[in-house]
């Protein structure tokens, strides 16, 4: 057993929405301690340059890597379509992104060979999910759009507001004339409002989350590299930490993880 599996899993996201990676990961590996970083001072990512976002990720990972983690996940759609090859190669530990582990999950699930994909400016813009979706299975019939409010809906805890029905009415509008069967939610902010969306788009269509993809494909790396944490611990020890104030994050995770949440603000 290496020294480092006694390490924890860092996660890095633009805000509150690599929690739902958090929570798939606290779910499928409760022994494992996490470290998780929201870039709450600077986000959203989606409307910022590319250049711009590695930088921001490249940062948070060199922190991540002083608070002694083993492997980082980029819960950050956005970023990761902006530089995952650039955060691996300056990384001598696994960094693995979000959109491959949704691409072969919706692949799975497409019965028409219809997809959609939401995300954020940026995600969009890189037409990543698009790319790896057309070199697995080149006949599809793919619909993308940016869907930038529902960032700022998770963020200020306005997800049940009548102003994110009437938002996800007219983003998600394309989507059901296209007769869509799967749609990715290319953010990891989305899955925070599937409720949503699921009525949104009708019950004909399968929602893909990534986070709950990402969970997997970090559980075969762990085993894969024997890096389980060998010790059975009940209470591993969970980190928070953000760029921005500390309180409206603590608010919003703690409602969503239904746990007490303390972060700590590290300036970058």
């Amino acid at each position: 057993m290496p020294p480092s599996a006694y390490k924890a899993i860092g996660i890095l996201d633009s805000g509150v929405g690599g929690l739902t990676v958090f929570k798939e990961l606290s779910r499928l590996l409760p022994h494992e301690k996490i470290i998780y970083f929201g870039d709450t001072a600077r986000m959203p990512y989606g409307p910022r340059p590319d250049e711009e976002v590695r930088r921001f990720a490249l940062q948070i990972i060199e922190f991540l890597q002083s608070q002694e983690v083993k492997i980082v996940v980029v819960a950050c759609n956005t970023a990761t379509a902006a530089g995952l090859s650039c955060y691996r190669q300056s990384s001598d530990i696994p960094v693995l992104g979000v959109i491959e582990p949704g691409v072969r999950a919706a692949l799975e699930q497409t019965a028409r060979g219809r997809i959609g994909v939401i995300g954020t400016a940026g995600t969009i813009r890189s037409s990543s999910y698009e790319k790896a979706l057309r070199r697995a299975r080149p006949d599809l019939q793919i619909i993308t759009r940016a869907c930038p409010l529902f960032v700022l809906l998770v963020e200020n805890d306005l997800v049940e507001s009548p102003e994110a029905e009437k938002v996800a009415l007219e983003y998600l509008a394309p989507f059901k004339r296209a007769g869509i069967d799967t749609l990715i939610l290319g953010c990891t902010h989305y899955p925070l409002m599937a409720g949503l969306i699921q009525k949104t788009v009708g019950p004909a269509v399968t929602l893909v989350n990534s986070a709950a993809e990402i969970a997997r494909e970090v559980e075969g790396i762990l085993t894969e590299q024997q890096l389980h944490n060998p010790l059975q611990c009940v209470n591993p020890g969970y980190r928070f930490f953000v760029s921005g104030s500390p309180h409206t994050f603590e608010e919003v995770a703690s409602k969503m993880l239904r746990r007490r949440i303390r972060a700590y603000q590290v300036l970058l």
